[in-house]
């Protein structure tokens, strides 16, 4: 196949992906190339995007087309109208906390927000921005969450080492609708409450958790306790 040929192949499966392609993944498409061939396609349409406004960017270990930060402002205009789907404080401080210190159970994300968290978690499985991680090693083995290939592309970074720690977040410049929303993760709200969650270790294991919202077994126990 010709070199070019295959620039223009790898151009119009990235274009048309609605999620970031791996070099596999475009392989296993052209099927008559090594991964070599797509590596250098994909160099190469890097090099003639270079005075572009598009540019190829690496998302979880993917490629997608980006805009380049200098048409922000017209793009932004664009989207000025359109309502945006926003997640929630809760959902954002779970995230956070899943991210930076995966794999974490339930209880900890719970211990550490101060407040139980099992339906934001459930939201976030559902959103696939979490996954489940297997199995602790301690009393119960309850379930333990990290990220997802999603939670990279949703944030528009390639790596979980490229996220911003704590502290480092109201500095963050970035770009699209992830950006903006992991500028509002939490900063001395996390760490306060990884401090109310060590407290709690050092009682002994007894909870400072406040539910947001009694299970359905907690009010069936309820009920069954009325007199």
């Amino acid at each position: 196949m010709d070199k070019q040929q295959l620039v223009r192949i790898v151009e119009a499966l990235i274009f048309a992906s609605d999620t970031p392609l791996t070099v596999a993944q475009m392989q296993a498409i052209v099927k008559v190339v090594e991964l070599t061939d797509i590596d250098a396609a994909v160099e190469q349409l890097t090099e003639d995007l270079q005075d572009r406004a598009i540019y190829v960017k690496k998302v979880g270990g993917g490629y997608r087309f980006a805009t380049r930060a200098d048409y922000a402002e017209w793009i932004g205009e664009m989207f000025a109208e359109k309502n945006r789907s926003r997640m929630s404080r809760a959902a954002l401080e779970s995230l956070a906390i899943v991210a930076f210190r995966q794999p974490v159970s339930r209880v900890e994300v719970s211990a550490i927000r101060g407040v139980n968290s099992d339906g934001v978690m459930k939201k976030l499985l559902d959103f696939r921005l979490i996954t489940i991680a297997g199995r602790d090693s301690g009393p119960g083995r309850p379930l333990l969450f990290k990220t997802t290939p999603e939670f990279l592309n949703y944030f528009g970074i390639n790596d979980i080492s490229e996220l911003p720690r704590p502290k480092e977040v109201e500095d963050l410049l970035a770009e699209g609708e992830g950006g903006e929303i992991l500028k509002e993760l939490p900063d001395e709200a996390l760490l306060s409450r990884q401090a109310t969650a060590d407290m709690e270790a050092d009682q002994g294991g007894k909870s400072l958790v406040q539910s947001e919202e009694p299970s359905a077994e907690e009010s069936i126990d309820r009920r069954e306790q009325t007199p």
